[in-house]
């Protein structure tokens, strides 16, 4: 396989867990320290990780950055850190924790100028865009929001603005495992040729990871699917080891 599979860790007061369709109130608890699950994907050769702040999303600011911190200490996985990023002092605190990435999603929709700053001030590599749909439109303020605007010329009006990389969600999807959105990741790639694609929600098989690689897609966050044991570390490490 080409794709590159990054597990997510999603915390809720210092917590691992899971939400079903961005819904705080359908939430499972799957660890009660985030690094002991890091250590454990680090030791089957996993290098990269998806951390991010749920109640930073909620509150509008970063809040879980100490279990970042934790986990950029005690590990040596690249970290992308998102949830409530806002300001310059939010991505100040998230680089100093220790994320080598961040990704931003609603600032990127109320505060387009904030985000162009960070993209010069750090580069594109480092900052990452966060795409969340809903029927095609982008969420915004921890996936509560409907924004208005279409996600093909949200990230097409992104991409003029020199970023690479983009994390979609299919919020209907997320946490059903019934299925990523394989429809939307098409036409999002047939729209902006050249974008480096992570997807996200919905993911409860490798078949399904076999479907996103079919269609091109580079990059696939996979969360509640490890948690249910429906994808195993060592299946994520076979997959990413064979990478061409």
């Amino acid at each position: 396989m080409s794709i590159e599979i990054i597990p997510a860790i999603d915390i809720i007061d210092g917590k691992c867990v899971r939400l079903s369709q961005g819904d705080y109130r359908r939430k499972t608890i799957y660890n009660e320290d985030p690094l002991e699950v890091a250590r454990l994907f680090e030791d089957q050769g996993i290098q990269r990780l998806h951390l991010v702040d749920l109640d930073g999303a909620k509150a509008q600011h970063i809040v879980n950055f100490k279990v970042l911190e934790r986990i950029a200490c005690n590990t040596k996985m690249i970290i992308d850190f998102g949830g409530g990023l806002k300001s310059d002092e939010d991505l100040k605190i998230a680089f100093e924790a220790g994320a080598a990435m961040i990704t931003g999603g609603s600032i990127a929709v109320r505060s387009p100028e904030t985000m162009l700053s960070w993209i010069e001030d750090f580069g594109p590599e480092r900052i990452i865009l966060g795409a969340d749909v809903v029927s095609k439109k982008i969420a915004v303020a921890g996936w509560a929001e409907d924004s208005g605007l279409e996600v093909f010329d949200f990230i097409a009006k992104w991409m003029k603005d020199e970023i690479e990389n983009v994390i979609s969600t299919d919020i209907s999807r997320d946490g059903m495992l019934q299925g990523p959105a394989i429809s939307l990741y098409r036409e999002i790639l047939e729209r902006n040729p050249g974008i480096y694609l992570i997807a996200s929600g919905g993911v409860g098989s490798l078949q399904d990871i076999l479907e996103l690689e079919k269609i091109g897609v580079p990059a696939v966050i996979v969360g509640k699917a490890i948690y249910e044991g429906k994808i195993t570390p060592q299946e994520i490490r076979r997959i990413n080891t064979n990478k061409k």
